[in-house]
C-alpha cells in the first residue's frame, strides 16, 4: 500500500470516474490528506452511459469532497472506440488490446488537471491506473506515468507529483485494500464500472470480469485467514 503522512496543508487532486479504483484512491486519500484537502476531478469525454458521471456525483456528494465536472467531448470527433460509441459491440482485438481503449485518454486527463491544480496551488495529482491487473491500456503504464509527470513539470515549471497508488496491486489486493480502509462495502456497493452502464454490473465486459474475479480471489483469501 502506498501512503503518504502529508504535513501542513498539502492538498491533493483526484482523477475520479465513480469506479472501484478511483474511488478506492480517493477514500484512501481523504485518510492521508485529511478531508478538507482533498477533491476531486471528473471528465465528461463523451462516454456511452451517464451512469458512471452520476455515480462519481453521489460519491463525492457522500464523501464530501469538491468535485469539477470537464467537458472533453471533443475527443469523439477525432476518434473511434466502443466505450464512446453506444452501437459498437465491446470486444478485444487479436493483439490482446480492448476496443475500449481510448486514444490519449490518460494522457489528457493528467494535463487537464495538472492546469487546474496548479491555479488551485495543488501539487499532489492521484490516479487509480494500474498494470497489474488490468486491460492492457497503455496509458495505464507506470513509465506513462512517470513520463507525464517530468512532461509537465517542465511543460508549467511546477513541482507536481503524480501518484498511483495502485499501480502494482493485483484487483484482489485494492480490494484488499478498500477493506483496510473500512470502505470495503461501500465500494462493492456504490461503485460503477461496467462497459455496458448496467447498474451492479453486466458480468459479462472485461471490467466486470475483472473487478468480480478480484473481489472472489480477496474474499476466497479471507476468508481462509479467518479459518486457519
Amino acid at each position: 500500500m502506498n501512503t503518504i503522512n502529508p504535513k501542513g496543508d498539502r492538498k491533493a487532486i483526484v482523477i475520479f470516474s465513480g469506479g472501484q479504483d478511483s474511488t478506492t484512491c480517493l477514500i484512501q486519500a481523504i485518510a492521508d490528506y485529511g478531508v478538507e484537502n482533498v477533491e476531486t476531478i471528473t471528465f465528461q469525454y463523451g462516454q456511452r452511459h451517464s451512469i458512471e458521471l452520476e455515480k462519481a456525483a453521489q460519491i463525492a456528494q457522500d464523501l464530501g469532497v469538491k468535485q469539477t465536472i470537464i467537458d472533453t467531448s471533443v475527443i469523439k470527433t477525432i476518434t473511434s472506440n466502443a466505450l464512446m460509441d453506444e452501437g459498437a459491440e465491446i470486444k478485444t482485438a487479436q493483439n490482446g488490446l480492448p476496443n475500449t481503449f481510448v486514444d490519449g485518454r490518460n494522457a489528457l486527463f493528467l494535463l487537464y488537471t495538472a492546469i487546474y491544480a496548479k491555479g488551485q496551488g495543488i501539487r499532489d495529482i492521484i490516479t487509480g491506473v494500474c498494470e497489474t491487473d488490468f486491460s492492457g491500456y497503455p496509458d495505464c503504464r507506470d513509465v506513462f506515468i512517470k513520463s507525464m509527470n517530468v512532461t509537465l513539470n517542465l511543460a508549467m515549471d511546477y513541482a507536481f507529483n503524480l501518484r498511483t497508488p495502485l499501480m502494482y496491486l493485483t484487483k484482489a489486493q485494492t480490494w484488499a485494500l478498500a477493506d483496510e480502509l473500512g470502505a470495503l462495502d461501500y465500494i462493492r456497493n456504490r461503485t460503477h464500472t461496467c462497459y455496458q452502464g448496467v447498474e451492479g454490473g453486466c458480468g459479462e465486459c472485461p471490467s466486470c470480469v475483472l473487478r468480480e474475479k478480484g473481489l472472489n480471489e480477496y474474499l476466497q483469501q479471507k476468508s481462509a485467514v479467518k479459518n486457519v
